[in-house]
């Protein structure tokens, strides 16, 4: 039955167009954006998903930061260390020249006494981002001889977050502690004999002689200086070993963002080469489309002719 109220034809064929249509502005907006899941509308999971992800993938890279901040305060106290053992070993050195009897002990104490200036130097410039591992107030408010490092953040089943960290005792590595002297540089002993009190960076053998007790004190002063060597090359391992299980975290960080990353990638990045032929082929049907919308319309004209 032919009807001018209504054009079956036409109205598949607009149907058809719209089909075609929708489906173009859907290929367009994945290769304009290149997503394929752009929006919760597109497919809710997918979308929650990898926004969670891309949470935590920003938030491992503050975890690289404060590794970066971490090993660069470590690497800090580290040269340091090292370089206050250049300086004890030069004060120890001095120490086995005063021994030899006959010596000027005072001009020997001269050079000593800047050595042990520079030692207290080094310690006060050990800073980094505001903080002095090295040379420390242990009765300071707030004070906390651990000192930790952000270094993950993960995610359980339930969704919890839970923040990893890396802890580094600074009582095992400090250099002077003005609270209670008890920093490797500022520990005091009290020789046998003359019961002089005294550290590494405080001893005094201008007033020494070639007694025999003041000999035997000089030979414990030698041998404290030595073990505070020991201890600073103790200590220099340690944070050298903190900063290599830094660096390894960091770089394990790295490549689990890039993982996360391709995860993200896997799920709403859109196929280019795929979208690409989808749209040449949707481009063609559109203009099929539109050609047979157009006949159909024609088609109702055909009427006319019975009226003529």
């Amino acid at each position: 039955m032919a009807s001018i109220n209504t054009n079956t034809s036409a109205m598949t064929a607009l149907r058809s167009l719209n089909a075609t249509n929708a489906a173009l502005d859907k290929t367009q907006s994945r290769i304009s954006t290149g997503l394929k899941v752009a929006s919760a509308e597109d497919n809710a999971g997918y979308w929650s998903i990898a926004t969670t992800m891309r949470s935590d993938q920003s938030a491992l890279g503050t975890v690289k930061d404060a590794l970066g901040l971490g090993a660069a305060t470590i690497d800090v106290a580290y040269t340091a260390t090292n370089a206050a053992i250049d300086v004890t070993k030069e004060i120890k050195n001095k120490l086995v020249a005063a021994r030899q009897p006959g010596v000027d002990r005072t001009k020997i104490q001269s050079e000593i006494t800047e050595l042990q200036n520079q030692l207290t130097s080094i310690g006060d410039s050990a800073v980094f981002s505001g903080q002095n591992w090295l040379s420390v107030d242990s009765g300071a408010a707030g004070y906390n001889a651990s000192k930790t490092i952000v270094a993950s953040f993960s995610r359980d089943a339930a969704g919890a977050v839970s923040i990893g960290t890396i802890s580094v005792d600074t009582s095992t590595v400090k250099l002077f502690d003005s609270n209670d002297q008890s920093g490797i540089l500022d520990t005091e002993s009290t020789t046998t004999n003359g019961g002089v009190t005294y550290s590494v960076s405080t001893l005094d053998i201008s007033a020494l002689t070639d007694g025999t007790n003041d000999l035997a004190d000089l030979e414990e002063m030698i041998g404290t200086v030595d073990d505070s060597i020991s201890s600073m090359t103790t200590s220099a391992a340690t944070l050298g070993a903190s900063k290599q299980r830094i660096s390894m975290q960091k770089d394990f960080v790295s490549s689990l963002s890039d993982a996360i990353g391709r995860g993200i990638s896997a799920l709403v990045d859109a196929d280019m080469t795929e979208e690409s032929t989808k749209l040449q082929a949707l481009q063609v049907q559109q203009q099929l489309g539109t050609q047979a919308l157009s006949i159909a319309n024609q088609s109702s004209q055909s009427i006319l002719s019975l009226f003529r």
